[in-house]
C-alpha cells in the first residue's frame, strides 16, 4: 500500500507543482482498497474537503496508473472525534467557543497547513526584501499591534508566502495558546460559500472573528466577487475594531487591485505596505549559496566549481523559485551521473531554464513604455533637452535598460542619442538614490518593472 501511495504521490507532484504538492498531498496517507474504494486520510477536515473539492479526479488518476484498481475516493480525518449521541449535561459548547478552540493550537482544523521550509532562520535576506522581513518579525514577536494590517505584496516567487508562512509558525512557536489562522483568499471564499450553502454562516463568523492573528495570502482573488468582498470587510473591521493583527499578502499594492471595493482598498492601506521588489544579483547569489550548503549535505557533499553560482545568479533573474528548481536539478543530475558541478555541466543540465530566461527585452520596448508612462515623445528619449519633465523620465529609461536587458553601458548609450557610458552610468546611480528617497519615484519603477515583465 506505501509502494502504492509513494508512485502517486509523485506523480501528483510532477502534475500539481511542489508547493500545492507540500500543502496538500504530503499529509494524506492511503489506508486502504476495497471494492475499487480508495481510503484516504486526512489530518483535518479543512484539508479532507479541500482535497476533495479540487484534486480527488489528479489523486485518483495517481493511484491507477501506480497500478492500483480504484474507481472512487474516501476521505477521512485520521484525528476526527467520534461525536456522542446525546449531549451530556453541562457539556454543550455554544458556537463561538467551538470555533474558538477549533482555530487554537499549532495545527488549527480551519487553517491551510505551513510548509516547514518556511522560516524566518532560512529566509535570505537582501535591499529588495529587507523591510519586509524586519515588518514580519516585529509581528511575529508579538506585543502591541503597531501597524495593522501589515500588507506584503510583489511577484510571483519574491518570497510573500514564506514571510507568511514564518509569520505563523513563530507566533505558533512563542506563544501555543494564541489563535493563529492562516490561508489563501481562495480557501477563505470556498469556506464562506460552503457556509453559505450549509447555513452555518454565523458559525463561520463566529470562528474568522475569534483569533488572535488572521492571515490571508493572495487576496487579489477575491476582486470581483462581491458577496466575498463583503464578509471580508466585515471580518476585516472587526477584528481590527478587537485589535487583533492582521497580515495580508497579494501580487500588486492595495490601490492597484482591479475591481476591488475602494472601501476594502483604503482599509488595506490603512497599515503598513510593504513591496517585495524583484531580486537583485546580491540578493539571488545569497539565495543560491545558502541552498547550496543545504543541497551539499543532502548529495554527500557535493562541490560546485568556482564561478557556477555567480553565472546562475547573472542569468536566472526571473523569481526565486525559479533559481531554487535549477539548483535543485543540478545537483540531482550531477549526482546522478557522477560528475562534479563544473560550468560545462551546468550549461548542459540548465539549457532549457537559460533559453527561457535570456531577456528579450529591448531598449526600444523599455523607451517606449516609460515615454507613454510619463506622457512624452519618445523622440524626447534620444534628443537633448534637459529640462526636468524629459530628463528624470529618460534617466529611468537608462536605469531600466541596465537592469532589465543584458546590453553594455556604451550600448545603451548609443540607443539614447550617442551618449556616453559615464552618462548612463550617472543617470542609473541617480535613480537608485532617488528611489531610497522619493516613494512615489520608486513606485514608478516598480509599476513600469512589472508592466515589461507582463
Amino acid at each position: 500500500m506505501n509502494e502504492i501511495w509513494d508512485r502517486a504521490s509523485d506523480a501528483l507532484r510532477d502534475r500539481i507543482g511542489s508547493n500545492n504538492h507540500t500543502a496538500w498531498i504530503a499529509p494524506l496517507g492511503l489506508t486502504g482498497i476495497e471494492s475499487g474504494e480508495a481510503q484516504i486520510s486526512t489530518p483535518t477536515r479543512f484539508i479532507s474537503d479541500w482535497v476533495q473539492r479540487h484534486y480527488a479526479d489528479a489523486i485518483r488518476d495517481a493511484l491507477v496508473k501506480a497500478g492500483a484498481d480504484v474507481a472512487r475516493l474516501s476521505f477521512q480525518v485520521a484525528s476526527a472525534r467520534p461525536k456522542p449521541t446525546a449531549p451530556r449535561a453541562g457539556a454543550k459548547r455554544d458556537a463561538a467557543d467551538a470555533a474558538a478552540e477549533s482555530a487554537r493550537g499549532a495545527d488549527p482544523e480551519m487553517s491551510a497547513p505551513l510548509d516547514a521550509r518556511f522560516t524566518f532562520e532560512n529566509f535570505v535576506v537582501g535591499k529588495p526584501n529587507e523591510l519586509a522581513h524586519a515588518a514580519a518579525r516585529r509581528v511575529a514577536e508579538g506585543g502591541p499591534v503597531t501597524f495593522n494590517p501589515l500588507f506584503l505584496y510583489g511577484g510571483v516567487g519574491l518570497g510573500k508566502t514564506h514571510l507568511m508562512h514564518a509569520i505563523a509558525r513563530e507566533i505558533r512557536a512563542r506563544r501555543p495558546e494564541s489563535r493563529v489562522l492562516y490561508l489563501s483568499a481562495e480557501q477563505f471564499m470556498y469556506r464562506f460559500v460552503q457556509a453559505l450553502r450549509e447555513r452555518t454562516i454565523m458559525d463561520f463568523k463566529e470562528m474568522f472573528r475569534n483569533v488572535e492573528v488572521l492571515m490571508v495570502d493572495d487576496v487579489q482573488f477575491i476582486a470581483g466577487k462581491e458577496s466575498t468582498q463583503e464578509e471580508f470587510f466585515h471580518t476585516f473591521n472587526a477584528l481590527v475594531d478587537q485589535g487583533k493583527q492582521i497580515v495580508i499578502s497579494a501580487d500588486r499594492a492595495p490601490g492597484e487591485i482591479k475591481d476591488m471595493e475602494d472601501r476594502i482598498k483604503s482599509r488595506l492601506q490603512c497599515g503598513l505596505v510593504v513591496d517585495l521588489h524583484p531580486t537583485d544579483y546580491e540578493l539571488r547569489l545569497g539565495i543560491l549559496q545558502s541552498k547550496a550548503d543545504a543541497f551539499r549535505a543532502q548529495y554527500s557533499g557535493l562541490q560546485i566549481a568556482p564561478g557556477v553560482l555567480e553565472f546562475l545568479a547573472h542569468r536566472i533573474t526571473s523569481n526565486v523559485r525559479v533559481l531554487e528548481g535549477a539548483l535543485q536539478r543540478l545537483f540531482a543530475f550531477a549526482s546522478l551521473v557522477g560528475r562534479e558541478i563544473d560550468m560545462e555541466l551546468t550549461q548542459d543540465c540548465l539549457a532549457d531554464i537559460l533559453r527561457s530566461s535570456d531577456r528579450k527585452l529591448s531598449i526600444e520596448d523599455i523607451q517606449r513604455k516609460v515615454a507613454e508612462h510619463y506622457n512624452i515623445r519618445l523622440s524626447d528619449m534620444v534628443g537633448q533637452k534637459r529640462v526636468r519633465t524629459i530628463a528624470r523620465p529618460r534617466q529611468v529609461a537608462m536605469y531600466l535598460a541596465k537592469q532589465m536587458t543584458t546590453r553594455s553601458l556604451p550600448e545603451i548609450g548609443r540607443r539614447f542619442g550617442g551618449r556616453d557610458h559615464t552618462t548612463i552610468m550617472h543617470g542609473v546611480r541617480k535613480i537608485e538614490e532617488l528611489c531610497c528617497e522619493d516613494h512615489g519615484l520608486a513606485e514608478d519603477v516598480q509599476l513600469l518593472r512589472r508592466a515589461l515583465e507582463a
